[in-house]
C-alpha cells in the first residue's frame, strides 16, 4: 500500500466510533473520504456499553440501527440499574427499567437506547464503512506529520504491517485522534482541565454461572454500596458471561487490591470468575479551547473528554459527527456559507460543556453519597437501614443518570446559521421532566409518525426540510431563493393535526443534521436573506478558509 499522491476531501485519523461516524455521515452525503487508525481494529477491553437514543437514530439514518440492535445483546435481559450492598447480596434499590423486548414505545425517539459494547459496535461500524480496499477505513496506519495549508491538508502516513510511508493531501483534516489528541496539541489548541482528575481502574472478566445465580435479580449495572473503592459499576456487557468493574483507584485498597480480590469482594457469593483484564485509567473532565484550525477541526474525544456517569461522552462525539459531516459536505460541494464551518464549534462547544456538567454532577453523587454501615445488616435494623436509603436515592434524582431525555434531546444551538424566533423566549435552564422535543429553533426537531413506519426523523439527511402545515402564495419564491443558492431543499405537506400541534408553527425549516433552522406561521418576505443566514453566509469573520 502506498500513499504518494493520494488525495481526499476529508481524511479523519482515528478510527474509533467516532472517527466512523464522521466517515458514514460523509459517505452518507457522497463525500470521499479517508480513515486512518493505528489500531488493528480489535477492541480488547470494551468500555463503550450504553449507545444513547440520538445515536441511534443518527445510526438509522445511515442504516446501521439494526445491525447495532442485532449485535448480541438479549432481548430478555433486564436493563434495570441496581444499588446493592454486593452484587447478589442486599437491594437498597432498583431502577426497573424492562427489557429491550418489553419496555414501551418512547415517546421522544424512534430509537430508544441499546446496548452494544465496543467489541461488538466497532466492528458493526466497520463492516459498514468498509475496510482498505474495499472501503475507506486503513487499520495498522500511523499519521507522523500534519502539514495545514490555505488550501489544503497533508499528512504523512506510514503503514505499520510494510514499514511504507506517503502523503494524502486532503481538502479537510478532521482529529478523531483521543484525549491525548497529537493534532490538537500540534494545532495549539488547548484542553484545560475542568475538575478534578481522578484515577480508576476497569477490570474485566468472565463469569460464567453469575446470571444463572442472580435469577430475577440481575440488572444492566450495579451500583455497588461497598467502600470508597467499591462504589461504582459493575455492568453486564454482553447479558451472559462477560462484566466491567469500576474500581476507585485513588486510595490504597484501590489502586494496589489484585483484580480477583477486588471482584470477589463485589461478589455476595462465591461463582467461578476470570479475570481478562484490568487498567488504569485517568478520569479527565476538558473541552478544547476551540474546535477548528483552519482546515483542521476536532470531534470526539479530541475535542472533549467527559465522565462516564450518564454516557454522554460517545453520544457527545456520535452528534458531532452529525453536525460536522454536513457542514464539510456543503462546503466541498460549494452551497456553504463562508461562515458555515464556524458554526461547527459554535454549536457543538457550549453543548460538550453542558454535557461534562452533567456527567459531572452523576458523578458527585455517586462519590458523595454516604454509606451506612447499617444497610449491610441483616434483620429489621437492617432493613429500616435500606428503605431510609433507597428514599435518599430517590430523592436526590440517582435515576436521571440513564433517564436524561433532556440532555440527549434537549440541548439547544445557538448560532447565525439558526434563527430564532421571537415568539418563544429562550428557556434558562434545563427543561423540566414532563418536556418534550418540538419544533423550537436550534433544537433537534421532533420525532413523530409521519406514516405508519416513518418517523419525521426519517425525512432529514440529504439536504435543508421544510415540512408545511399550511399553503402559502409565496412558496414558490421560498424555493426559488434555495434553487439559486443551490442549496438542496425538499419540501413535505404535513395533514396530521396532531403533529401540527407538535411542530407549533405552520412552517418548519430543518437542516440536513435535523436540527430547525427556522420556523414561523408565514414564509419570510425576503427568502434569499433566510436561505443565507442557515447556510452560514451571515455572521463573524470566519477562522479558517472554507
Amino acid at each position: 500500500m502506498t500513499y504518494s499522491g493520494e488525495r481526499t476531501d476529508v481524511l479523519v485519523v482515528g478510527g474509533g466510533p467516532v472517527g466512523m461516524a464522521v466517515a458514514l455521515d460523509l459517505t452518507y452525503r457522497g463525500i470521499d473520504c479517508m480513515v486512518v487508525d493505528a489500531g488493528d481494529g480489535q477492541v480488547r477491553h470494551p468500555k463503550v456499553s450504553t449507545i444513547g437514543p440520538r445515536s441511534m437514530e443518527l445510526f438509522r439514518r445511515w442504516g446501521v440501527a439494526d445491525a447495532v440492535r442485532g449485535a448480541g445483546w438479549p432481548a430478555d435481559h433486564p436493563l434495570d440499574i441496581a444499588w446493592v450492598t454486593r452484587v447478589g447480596g442486599h437491594e437498597v434499590y432498583r431502577y426497573r427499567r424492562g427489557t429491550a423486548a418489553s419496555r414501551p414505545a418512547f415517546v421522544h425517539t424512534p430509537e430508544p437506547d441499546q446496548i452494544c459494547p465496543a467489541h461488538w459496535l466497532s466492528p458493526v461500524l466497520s463492516r459498514a464503512l468498509g475496510v482498505h480496499p474495499a472501503g475507506p477505513l486503513r487499520l495498522l496506519t500511523t499519521v507522523d506529520r500534519v502539514l495545514p495549508a490555505d488550501d489544503h491538508v497533508e499528512a504523512v502516513l506510514t503503514d505499520r504491517a510494510t514499514g511504507r510511508t506517503g502523503t494524502v493531501r486532503a481538502r479537510f483534516l478532521v482529529a478523531c485522534d483521543g484525549a491525548s489528541s497529537p493534532i490538537r496539541r500540534a494545532c495549539g489548541i488547548e484542553a484545560p482541565g475542568r475538575h478534578r482528575t481522578q484515577v480508576f481502574r476497569n477490570v474485566l472478566f468472565r463469569a460464567p454461572e453469575l446470571r444463572e445465580r442472580l435469577g430475577d435479580r440481575a440488572a444492566l449495572v450495579y451500583f455497588l454500596m461497598l467502600s470508597s473503592t467499591l462504589r461504582f459499576p459493575m455492568r453486564s456487557l454482553n447479558g451472559g458471561d462477560l462484566y466491567n468493574l469500576v474500581v476507585g483507584a485513588d486510595g490504597d485498597r484501590g489502586a494496589r487490591a489484585d483484580a480477583l480480590s477486588l471482584i470477589h469482594d463485589a461478589l455476595a457469593f462465591d461463582t467461578p470468575v476470570e479475570v481478562l483484564g484490568d487498567s488504569e485509567w485517568h478520569l479527565t473532565h476538558r473541552v478544547a479551547d476551540r474546535y477548528r484550525a483552519g482546515r483542521v477541526l476536532l470531534a470526539g474525544d479530541a475535542a472533549h473528554t467527559l465522565s462516564p456517569s450518564g454516557g454522554f461522552g460517545l453520544n457527545t462525539g456520535i452528534a458531532d459527527a452529525a453536525d460536522l459531516g454536513w457542514k464539510l459536505a456543503a462546503t466541498l460541494n460549494g452551497w456553504a456559507g463562508r461562515h458555515l464551518l464556524d458554526t461547527y464549534d459554535t454549536e457543538r462547544r457550549p453543548i460538550a460543556l453542558e454535557s461534562l456538567n452533567e456527567a459531572n454532577t452523576n458523578l458527585q453523587r455517586t462519590m458523595s453519597r454516604e454509606l451506612p454501615p447499617g444497610i449491610h445488616l441483616d434483620g429489621p435494623e437492617g432493613e429500616r437501614a435500606r428503605t431510609e436509603m433507597a428514599g435518599r436515592l430517590a430523592s436526590s434524582g440517582a435515576r436521571r443518570e440513564f433517564d436524561a431525555p433532556q440532555i440527549h434531546f434537549g440541548l439547544r444551538y445557538r448560532s447565525p446559521a439558526i434563527v430564532d424566533d421571537p415568539g418563544v423566549p429562550i428557556r434558562q435552564g434545563r427543561p423540566d421532566a414532563d418536556w418534550r422535543p418540538g419544533s423550537e429553533p436550534g433544537h433537534r426537531a421532533a420525532h413523530a409518525w409521519w406514516e405508519a413506519s416513518t418517523s419525521t426523523l426519517d425525512l432529514f439527511g440529504q439536504g435543508f426540510v421544510l415540512l408545511r402545515f399550511a399553503d402559502h402564495d409565496g412558496l414558490p419564491a421560498f424555493e426559488r431563493a434555495f434553487a439559486e443558492r443551490g442549496v438542496p431543499l425538499t419540501v413535505h405537506r404535513g395533514g396530521d393535526p396532531e403533529i401540527a400541534k407538535l411542530y407549533e408553527r405552520s412552517f418548519v425549516l430543518v437542516r440536513p443534521d435535523g436540527h430547525v433552522a427556522w420556523r414561523g406561521d408565514d414564509l419570510p418576505g425576503d427568502p434569499v436573506a433566510l436561505v443565507d443566514t442557515v447556510r452560514g453566509d451571515r455572521g463573524e469573520a470566519a477562522s479558517g478558509e472554507g
